[in-house]
């Protein structure tokens, strides 16, 4: 994938980036991002709206966890 090197996303702190691709004739979206502080979420999906998605879940359960 282009958002990788060597298996390890290159994604930059606070930024996402994203890529579709083919497999067993179907579409899917890699989808990387990275928080301010360095976290990486990483998914495969089959729309980049459920990558989103996945991503707001898992950064609100982050916020709960650091809450407390």
């Amino acid at each position: 994938m282009k958002i990788d090197r060597r298996g390890v996303s290159t994604t930059e702190a606070g930024r996402e980036e994203f890529e579709r691709f083919a497999m067993r004739g179907r579409f899917f979206f890699q989808y990387d991002f990275r928080t301010p502080n360095g976290e990486l979420f990483s998914c495969v999906a089959p729309t980049l709206i459920a990558c989103r998605c996945r991503r707001d879940s898992w950064l609100e359960r982050q916020t709960q966890t650091e809450e407390e």
